[in-house]
C-alpha cells in the first residue's frame, strides 16, 4: 500500500514522538482510515529508513567497582582454584562450579570450595531442593560462607540460564 507524503510525514512524526508499532498501527487506521497488519507496518518503518525509538540501543551502564575482599576471613593459601566455570562470590573467599555432567536425580549439581579450603558438592532436585555434601556430616560452613555461596550459587546458575 503506498502512502501520501502527507501520511509518510505523519508517521515519521509518530516515531519522533516515540510511538511503537502498535500505536502507529492504530493511529494510522484511526486517522487514515489504512488497515496495515503489525508487520506491514515494520516493514513501513523500515522502508521510511526510521528508527523507534525502543530500536535504539540503550546507553552503556558503567560497571560498579568490585568489593574490597573482608579481612576477617582470608582465602586459603597457597591452594589452586577449582576448574571450569568457577564463579567466585562478592567477598571471592567462596566459589562455586557448575558440573558440565550433571548428578543423576538433580536438575543442575556442581561443587563448591569455601574460604577454609573445604570443599562440597551441591545438587539442586526436581523440586528445587538444594542439597550440600562436604563428606562429613559434622561440618559447617560460617554463616558468612553460606550467603557467600548462596549469592555464588545464584550467579553461576543465572549465567546457565536458570
Amino acid at each position: 500500500m503506498a502512502l501520501t507524503d502527507e501520511q509518510k510525514a505523519a508517521v515519521a512524526e509518530w516515531v519522533k514522538e516515540g510511538d511503537g508499532l502498535s500505536e502507529i498501527q492504530k493511529r494510522l487506521s484511526s486517522e487514515f482510515d489504512i488497515c496495515m497488519t503489525y508487520m506491514d507496518v515494520r516493514f513501513l518503518i523500515i522502508d521510511l529508513d526510521l528508527t523507534l525509538k525502543e530500536d535504539e540501543p540503550p546507553p552503556p551502564e558503567p560497571e560498579p567497582e568490585p568489593a574490597p575482599a573482608p579481612e576477617s576471613q582470608p582465602g586459603p593459601a597457597g591452594q589452586a582454584p577449582p576448574p571450569e566455570a568457577e564463579i567466585p562470590a562478592a567477598g571471592g573467599n567462596v566459589s562455586v562450579d557448575v558440573d558440565r555432567i550433571v548428578k543423576p536425580g538433580a536438575v543442575v549439581s556442581g561443587n563448591v570450595t569455601f574460604s577454609d579450603g573445604r570443599q562440597a558438592t551441591w545438587m539442586v532436585d526436581q523440586l528445587g531442593r538444594l542439597a550440600l555434601d562436604a563428606g562429613d556430616k559434622d561440618y559447617r560452613p560460617s554463616e558468612q560462607d553460606v550467603a557467600e555461596f548462596q549469592t555464588a550459587l545464584r550467579d553461576a546458575l543465572q549465567k546457565q540460564g536458570f
